[in-house]
């Protein structure tokens, strides 16, 4: 088939179009206003892309034009849409044409609320390094993988799966299409209130998730009120982890560090000892999870799980330290929800315990950008010492009710803790250029966050040269 990506640079978007090439599929792509890395990520992986929609940009041969779900897309109204529906060619969707595609594979969907894009490609490194080739689709990029999809040779194909909607003419959550025959649930906390107002709303597609699985799949899921309050809709065995002890595998001895050391502790109280370069506690779950799943399922040994866990190098913008030279280290993480927000500042919290900590964010996500989100600023930055805010966007604000810049800084403010609107990359470098050397700096956002993440390193790099201080 000749498939045409619309929004090509969208994560799940481009691993979905890896995927269908490896397969023996053409494919081409286009898209508007990326930014890295997805956007200097797809540039590199090979296809047609163009970077701007024009219904020229269509093959004259065309089968199939896959529709991202971002408001920035246009939707019907984008051009190659229109062009598409002109020449009656099919349209779909990314989740539809993946769920089509594998049928018959061993699908191990992994969802929850956070954690899903470093379960996914974890799982998918460690079957790599046993010399497995499992087909794998990560929403985000992995050193540790060469690409973010693989269609593989072996049975198995790992999904991350987005509880998210198809899109607005398909309400499904997008891991209702990946038929699972295993699920690894790694949360349930309420998100994406723009499309699940309740959280009973939100719940709904993961109770349908665990319906799909069959009575001879697996469902590990994470020790939790809101889990467990789910787990009847399942036929499956259900096996518990956590980072206590639990009814299930779970983590024992943890100590933090550059490199943090654990026990794995299996059901039957055996314990394989672990390592990881990853920062913060929820790192250390996310490993107890994979962990639990592939030795379940007898798809590593125990010698292999030690090994590729150790060299699992994580996910770009989950805790990256972008700086080189700076006595101030400069990391990276991903903020596209509360749970997501917290779990990094408190990693850097945990691993940096005598350094001021500074946080840039930007409310880029639906979420963040809701009026009905608004009381997550009066605990997301606790920790912190002070906190810089960039402007929320605007695409897709007609489809709730958005905060102004000014509420979200009051609502900051009324915390407590030091806050400082920041409209510009400029305005965020000067606010950040009379540091006394001591602090960590988190850049935190789902989006470009002013440029920062490209700009900002070189100019700390400079700014506080030197030794690079220990944590």
């Amino acid at each position: 088939m000749r498939i045409h990506f619309t929004g090509l640079a969208g994560a799940g978007m481009s691993a979905a179009a890896l995927m269908m090439r490896e397969a023996g599929h053409e494919v081409s792509g286009s898209d508007e206003d990326v930014f890295p890395p997805m956007s200097t990520y797809v540039e590199g992986l090979g296809f047609p892309f163009h970077r701007r929609f024009d219904a020229a940009n269509l093959p004259e041969r065309l089968d199939v034009l896959v529709l991202g779900a971002s408001a920035k897309l246009g939707g019907e109204a984008n051009p190659e849409v229109a062009a598409a529906r002109a020449r009656g060619v099919r349209i779909a969707s990314f989740p539809e044409l993946v769920g089509q595609a594998t049928v018959g594979r061993r699908n191990t969907v992994v969802a929850g609320s956070f954690g899903k894009s470093t379960c996914t490609a974890l799982t998918a490194h460690i079957l790599r390094d046993a010399g497995r080739d499992a087909g794998w689709m990560v929403g985000a990029i992995s050193p540790s993988l060469p690409d973010t999809g693989h269609w593989g040779s072996a049975p198995e194909v790992i999904l991350e799966g987005d509880e998210y909607i198809v899109g607005p003419a398909d309400r499904r959550s997008k891991f209702a299409l990946y038929h699972p025959r295993d699920v690894l649930l790694t949360s349930l906390v309420h998100d994406h209130v723009n499309v699940f107002p309740t959280f009973a709303d939100y719940e709904a597609p993961f109770r349908e998730l665990l319906r799909l699985i069959p009575a001879d799949g697996l469902l590990v899921a994470r020790e939790s009120a809101p889990i467990r309050a789910i787990a009847g809709e399942t036929r499956a065995r259900i096996v518990w982890y956590d980072t206590d002890r639990c009814d299930g595998w779970w983590a024992e001895d943890i100590s933090y560090g550059e490199t943090s050391r654990f026990s794995l502790v299996r059901p039957d109280g055996a314990r394989i000892a672990l390592s990881t370069g990853l920062l913060g506690e929820h790192n250390i779950e996310n490993i107890v999870g994979v962990g639990a799943y592939l030795l379940e399922r007898g798809l590593v040994s125990e010698a292999g799980l030690q090994a590729a866990v150790a060299s699992f190098a994580g996910i770009r913008r989950r805790l990256d330290r972008l700086t080189t030279r700076s006595t101030v280290p400069v990391i990276e993480g991903f903020g596209s929800s509360y749970e997501k927000a917290r779990s990094a500042i408190e990693a850097l919290l945990l691993h940096y315990p005598h350094r001021p900590l500074v946080v840039v964010f930007e409310p880029h996500a639906f979420s963040w950008r809701s009026t009905d989100a608004l009381p997550w600023y009066d605990t997301v930055f606790e920790g912190a010492s002070r906190v810089l805010i960039a402007p929320p966007p605007t695409h897709g604000a007609g489809s709730h009710r958005q905060s102004s810049f000014e509420e979200i800084l009051a609502r900051t403010a009324a915390t407590g803790v030091p806050v400082q609107g920041v409209r510009s990359a400029e305005a965020a470098v000067l606010a950040l250029s009379d540091l006394r050397g001591d602090e960590v700096v988190l850049l935190l956002s789902s989006g470009p966050l002013l440029g920062l993440p490209d700009s900002l390193p070189q100019v700390f790099d400079d700014l506080y040269s030197g030794a690079v201080a220990a944590a």
